[in-house]
């Protein structure tokens, strides 16, 4: 399977959760991240505060966040692809017990 890298080269903060990414392709995605914000390490980023310190990786190229928080640039290059599966999986993340 062929994995294409991407790079995030801007964003901006549209509202509450909602990023416009911009990659390397000059392509753009407007991203409600709100519905993915489950679990140990997407779930702090419901605190708004912290969700508006979103950075540009200068490594990875990525979105991060001061938490570890990230996401892979190929799926938020291609959200729409990838957003449903992630809604679903989300709504469990939280019911995981962590130890």
């Amino acid at each position: 399977m062929y994995h294409k890298l991407y790079r995030v080269t801007d964003f901006k903060i549209l509202g509450d959760y909602i990023l416009s990414v911009r990659f390397d392709d000059d392509s753009e995605q407007v991203i409600d991240f709100a519905p993915v914000l489950h679990g140990e390490l997407w779930g702090p980023l419901r605190d708004l505060s912290l969700f508006n310190q979103v950075t540009i990786d200068p490594i990875a190229h990525t979105l991060g966040w001061p938490n570890g928080a990230d996401f892979d640039p190929e799926t938020l290059r291609n959200w729409p692809d990838y957003r449903d599966e992630l809604i679903e999986r989300a709504k469990g993340w939280d019911k995981v017990a962590i130890h």
